[in-house]
């Protein structure tokens, strides 16, 4: 039987201190913000789907190595995110009967509206 496959970021941020380990690795945060932007750059202009695919993984493990740098956990971050954004799209969701129909122009300017409505509200309840 094969060993089960390390979850990917684990990988990356592995790969990586690993190979600083070995003394390859940023010495200039400046770098890691202008690759970041390189990585970006490289994904919007990919000109087919495994051309993104490729360039959306050179992303994910770019954002790994900036999480290992910052001491962060880009798994944790990532769960927070996802949290963060079921509450507020909860909010929004309680509202579709409200809105305008698929397709109306209107209806992503409300829903934007409902959105930010959801993040004053959380603001207000944590007093920042």
């Amino acid at each position: 039987m094969s060993e089960p496959k390390a979850e990917p970021f684990a990988e990356a941020l592995q790969l990586q201190a690993d190979a600083a380990a070995q003394g390859f690795d940023w010495d200039d945060p400046q770098g890691l913000w202008d690759k970041l932007a390189e990585e970006i750059a490289e994904l919007r202009e990919a000109d087919n789907a495994a051309h993104r695919q490729e360039e959306l993984g050179d992303l994910l493990f770019m954002i790994a190595n900036i999480a290992r740098h910052l001491q962060l956990d880009p798994v944790a971050a990532l769960a927070a995110a996802n949290a963060k954004f079921r509450r507020r799209y909860g909010h929004v969701a309680a509202h579709l009967d409200e809105l305008p129909p698929l397709g109306d122009p209107q209806r992503i300017v409300q829903m934007e509206a409902l959105w930010q409505d959801a993040k004053r509200i959380e603001k207000a309840k944590s007093g920042a």
